[in-house]
C-alpha cells in the first residue's frame, strides 16, 4: 500500500500568526494532534503538534530557571526554550522543518521514516501543495480494516474506486472532517467525523453509488459540535461488542 491509499484529507492548516490559544482550540474541536503551518501563499512553513503545548507558562509546566552554567555556556538554547514556553504565536513554537512524504511513497518507507525521525505524523505534499496527512492512526485504521491477504490484480481497481469515492464525497459541504477512504477487494471503509447523521448517510450513499463498490463499511464517528463528545458508528460499536 502507498500513502495516498490511507492518508487523511482535507487538512486544516494555520498560519505563523495564529495564536497559541486559537490553534489549541482548533485541535481540540476537531480531535487532531497536529496542524501544518502555511504562509499567505499557502506554502508550508512548519508544523505544530500536541508536544509543542506540553511545556507552557500558562499551565506552569515550563522549565524552571536554568543553572548559571546553562546561562553561561548555553545562552542561545535558554533563549529558545523561553520563547517556546512563553510565546503567543504559532511561529514561536512550531517545528520549522517538518518531515514530509509524497503520495506514492510505500507504507514500509513511511514507517521507517516515522521511526527514524521519531514523529507521529507526516505531511503529504504534491509539489509545494499539502494534499493530506498520514498519521499513526491512519496506519492503525489500515491494519484494523485490511489485515488480510489481497490479490494483486485488485489493486488498480481499488485505487480507481477510492479516487472516485473521494471525489464523490469531498466536493460537498457535508463532507466528513478528516475523511479517510480505504478500499480493498472493492470494499470501502469510510472514517472521519460527522456532526449530523444525515451527513453520515450521505457519505455512505455517495460511496455505494460508485461503480464497482460491493460494500461500504461505516467507521465514521459522530461528534457533538457543542461539547466535542464523539461516538463510534453503530457498526464499530457492534464489532467491538462481538469481539
Amino acid at each position: 500500500m502507498r500513502v495516498h491509499q490511507i492518508m487523511t484529507r482535507p487538512v486544516i492548516a494555520v498560519t505563523p500568526d495564529t495564536t497559541i490559544v486559537e490553534a489549541a482550540n482548533i485541535m481540540l474541536k476537531y480531535r487532531i494532534s497536529g496542524l501544518p503551518v502555511v504562509d499567505a501563499m499557502g506554502k508550508l512553513t512548519g508544523i505544530v503538534s500536541e508536544d509543542d503545548f506540553i511545556r507552557r507558562s500558562e499551565i506552569g509546566t515550563q522549565h524552571g530557571p536554568g543553572r548559571w552554567l546553562d546561562f553561561v555556556f548555553r545562552p542561545e538554547q535558554s533563549a529558545i526554550d523561553y520563547i517556546r514556553q512563553h510565546g503567543r504565536k504559532i511561529s514561536e513554537i512550531m517545528t520549522s522543518v517538518p518531515v514530509t512524504v509524497t503520495e506514492d511513497m510505500p507504507l514500509p518507507a513511511v514507517v521507517d521514516l516515522m521511526e527514524k525521525k521519531n514523529v507521529k505524523r507526516l505531511l503529504v505534499l504534491r509539489g509545494d501543495t499539502i494534499v493530506g496527512i498520514v498519521t499513526r492512526a491512519n496506519l492503525l485504521q489500515a491494519v484494523a480494516s485490511l489485515a488480510r491477504p489481497v490479490p494483486d490484480p485488485t489493486a488498480a481497481g481499488d485505487d480507481h474506486i477510492r479516487n472516485c469515492v473521494i471525489n464523490a464525497i469531498e466536493k460537498n459541504d457535508w463532507c466528513p472532517f478528516g475523511l479517510s477512504v480505504i478500499v480493498r477487494d472493492r470494499i470501502v471503509h469510510l472514517s472521519g467525523i460527522v456532526t449530523e447523521e444525515q451527513a453520515r448517510r450521505a457519505a455512505i450513499v455517495a460511496a455505494e453509488n460508485v461503480d464497482g463498490v460491493v460494500k461500504v463499511h461505516d467507521q465514521l464517528r459522530w461528534m457533538d459540535p457543542m461539547s466535542g463528545v464523539t461516538l463510534n458508528s453503530q457498526e464499530d460499536e457492534e464489532s467491538a461488542s462481538a469481539s
